[in-house]
């Protein structure tokens, strides 16, 4: 006695997907086919075994969970019209076979996957990457065996000489397809021995980058510019409130609300990883928060800065190209200010957190830097703070040199 039911695994990815699978038990032995769909166990009907309505491509997932269900029952009636002896597994491979699914077409299931998880920054980024490496390939369909070192290498020196990017883009090529090439060996769709990463092959090493701050001076001649225009000045006081709370990203910093604050404190929700924040509000900056809370309330829940005024928050979408859209005007606003102080560095929004990493150095421990930083990780704080932490190497040059 055979049976081919469609489940929901229980184990879910990084971003909190779980994958559907078709079940095949056969003779008290199990084997799973993938489907390449991932979904939130909200939009799952353990009943019907199927996805909920509710979800954008129910209805595209549903009709490939069906297409796969009669592949394996077809397989499983054959078998037991010429009465022959099938294992799970030889159904599973056997499915497998008629639908190998080649490096692009895994690749459109994850973007797919990105984009019903509503991750929309890193479904345009890692779609651009995706397209540029298929135009580089020169072709629609690229199996996994054909995916090699010789193609990784000169896919590599492309990016870095004919496109003239930096060392850190080509790395960010390079993790997108070892993720999509991780995804087709836990799927049973490649082979790890021909897998092109690794130990003697295409090892990934992430470059350092180096951070450059505001120093201190450089930080004060911000707060006590003047001169500037009100577009400016506004600009230069959204830095400030990101500096003053740990350099928290221009993200949330035009998504504050007034009733983020309670108690003297910031109690907000990180937007890249939704980690709870609770901070003290420092003097510094309780002073530059009454420029805006004796504004009129505004219709997106009472926030601080009017940048996004208009914007459909429940659109996650809109939200993120308006987001994208005020943080460059934000740096060119930035710029003009730098020229104007005579700041010889590049100003930007992202330069905030840099800066407040550059001032604090060596005087805070690193365990509480990664508690300022919300890092889920204290090697993330370590490789961070690595380009701000000078002093040791200081003293240590000079105790060799100064004889």
């Amino acid at each position: 006695m055979a049976t081919v039911q469609t489940v929901l695994r229980k184990k879910g990815n990084s971003q909190n997907l779980y994958p559907i699978t078709i079940r095949i038990t056969k003779d008290r032995k199990t084997s799973f086919i993938s489907t390449g769909q991932y979904i939130a166990q909200k939009f799952w009907d353990d009943q019907n075994k199927k996805v909920k309505k509710s979800h954008p491509n129910a209805s595209r997932i549903n009709r490939l969970i069906l297409k796969k269900l009669a592949e394996a029952n077809d397989k499983l009636l054959d078998a037991e019209i010429s009465e022959d002896f099938i294992s799970a597994s030889q159904v599973s491979e056997s499915v497998k076979g008629k639908n190998k699914i080649d490096f692009f077409s895994l690749a459109d299931l994850h973007l797919e996957n990105l984009k019903s998880a509503e991750k929309h920054s890193q479904y345009l980024t890692q779609k651009g990457r995706i397209a540029k490496f298929k135009n580089f390939v020169g072709k629609d369909k690229l199996h996994f065996k054909e995916i090699t070192i010789f193609l990784l290498k000169n896919f590599e020196g492309y990016i870095l000489n004919q496109e003239k990017r930096k060392p850190r883009t080509a790395v960010n090529y390079m993790i997108l397809i070892r993720k999509i090439y991780n995804l087709a060996i836990s799927e049973g769709l490649a082979e790890h021995n021909n897998y092109p990463f690794g130990k003697g092959k295409i090892q990934i090493r992430i470059p350092e980058s180096d951070k450059v701050g505001l120093s201190i001076e450089e930080v004060k001649m911000l707060e006590n510019a003047k001169d500037l225009t009100v577009a400016q000045q506004n600009a230069v006081n959204v830095w400030l409130i990101s500096f003053y709370f740990a350099g928290i990203r221009v993200s949330d910093v035009l998504q504050l609300k007034k009733s983020d604050f309670n108690d003297g404190r910031l109690l907000y929700r990180m937007n890249k990883n939704q980690k709870v924040v609770s901070l003290k509000v420092p003097e510094k900056a309780e002073t530059l928060l009454k420029l805006y809370n004796d504004g009129p309330s505004l219709a997106n829940n009472d926030l601080i800065f009017s940048y996004l005024r208009g914007t459909n928050f429940n659109d996650s979408k809109e939200l993120l190209t308006r987001i994208k859209t005020v943080t460059r005007t934000l740096n060119r606003r930035l710029e003009l200010v730098a020229k104007k102080l005579k700041i010889d560095k590049k100003l930007s929004m992202h330069i905030a957190r840099h800066s407040f990493g550059n001032i604090s150095g060596d005087k805070i421990p690193i365990q509480m830097l990664q508690k300022l930083y919300r890092h889920s990780s204290i090697t993330t704080t370590i490789a961070y703070q690595s380009s701000f932490m000078k002093k040791d190497t200081d003293d240590a040059l000079d105790r060799v040199i100064n004889f």
